[in-house]
């Protein structure tokens, strides 16, 4: 099938949408900034109950219908972005790929390592391109932040840390159906903390080291707990050591006593390097001189796919690029379940706010992670025990 199909010059690519609901309103709204730019223009939209003309909000009349390949050739679409249940990620984009439809595919890039390796099998078969939506990854401050180490400007690097400290309650897991589990109906999901809603304090840890493929890691150790009554974990950290000899570790929560925005912390001699990446804020501190803050600009995912089509830019989050963060993924799958916190570690959220379990002293231990690169047993916690160690390759 023809990669110029579907609208002439200045149309804009025309673009399916799947999963429009939820998280998936900000592809929408996206999509039309781009649609107004006349890079894109939406052609379609999949979802088991179709929008209505108050949720399109100004679209028209775009094609609808849950049949998602029906509505890729119907419609002609030449990207289509999918923001769908973790475990509907690898067929949806193989799907698209068979009808010659280049993707934007939500994180985590699949639920398993297996499923990886069929989806880059898959792409490499049809020819198409596929980007991974961890968004942070397209900050210019990543780019800033590694050439800052490698000129040496905080001395010799240490390790990474990052800390994530976030507050979601009852209703979040009750929003979907595939929610906080790790497996439903016999498929995985491996929806937890680290590997989904705060996925891109890990892969931007990752990218910063410059240790993104799937045999960055050589070794990994991880310490997963759960205050609330799921599957999946909530509090969780990790340590690794990439191939190159670095020390990252990850310690996040969704049960915070109050919301952080999270950060990357880079560690040298001389030095420290912080990264709040959701922000585009970097703080470069240096042995004797006063701190410098700078904020970065940022290069849209579905925007430089477009422009990876048009004009042969760089792909920013190839699925390759995502190769270290699934091998944590599989880790995670494959290994044991997280512990339940015990009751004396955890309170509900007092007053009238949205029900809600909050894990005692969890801010100040994640931030103690971030700061001294140890899990949560090396800094005392009553509750944490010690990691299974991991050896992903």
């Amino acid at each position: 099938m023809s990669d110029m199909r579907g609208g002439g010059a200045g149309a804009g690519l025309p673009v399916v949408l799947a999963g429009a609901r939820g998280h998936g309103r900000t592809h929408l709204h996206n999509i039309r900034r781009l649609e107004q730019a006349g890079l894109v223009r939406l052609v379609g939209v999949c979802e088991l109950k179709p929008l209505s003309a108050e949720e399109l909000d100004g679209f028209g009349s775009p094609e609808q219908s849950s049949d998602f390949g029906e509505l890729l050739e119907r419609t002609g679409a030449r990207i289509a972005v999918i923001c769908t249940p973790i475990h509907t990620h690898t067929e949806l984009a193989l799907t698209a790929a068979a009808r010659g439809v280049h993707t934007l595919l939500e994180k985590p890039t699949t639920p398993s390592y297996a499923e990886y390796e069929r989806l880059l099998a898959g792409l490499e078969e049809y020819g198409t391109d596929c980007q991974v939506g961890f968004q942070s990854l397209g900050s210019h401050a990543v780019e800033a932040i590694r050439k800052l180490i490698a000129d040496g400007s905080i001395g010799t690097l240490r390790g990474i840390g990052a800390a994530g400290a976030w507050v979601r309650g009852d209703a979040y897991y009750a929003r979907a159906p595939w929610a906080g589990h790790r497996s439903l109906n016999g498929r995985d999901v491996v929806d937890g903390v680290l590997t989904n809603p705060l996925a891109h304090a890990v892969a931007t840890a990752l990218r910063i080291d410059g240790s993104d493929l799937a045999d960055d890691i050589s070794e990994l150790r991880l310490e997963q707990f759960r205050a609330n009554d799921i599957e999946a974990d909530d509090t969780s950290c990790l340590s690794l050591r990439t191939a190159r000899g670095t020390t990252v570790t990850v310690a996040v929560t969704l049960c915070a006593e109050q919301a952080g925005e999270p950060y990357v912390v880079v560690h040298g001699t001389h030095g420290r390097i912080t990264f709040w990446y959701k922000q585009d804020r970097v703080r470069v501190e240096r042995t004797g001189q006063d701190p410098v803050e700078t904020v970065h600009g940022r290069t849209d995912l579905l925007e430089n796919l477009v422009a990876h089509r048009l004009k042969d830019d760089e792909l920013l989050v190839p699925p390759r690029r995502t190769g270290a963060f699934m091998r944590i993924v599989e880790a995670i799958r494959s290994g044991p379940p997280p512990e339940p916190l015990p009751a004396d570690a955890w309170y509900r959220a007092p007053g009238d706010v949205p029900p809600r379990r909050i894990v005692k002293g969890i801010d100040a231990l994640i931030a103690a992670s971030a700061e001294s690169l140890s899990t949560f047993s090396e800094l005392g916690a009553g509750w944490a025990v010690p990691p299974a160690e991991v050896h992903p390759r």
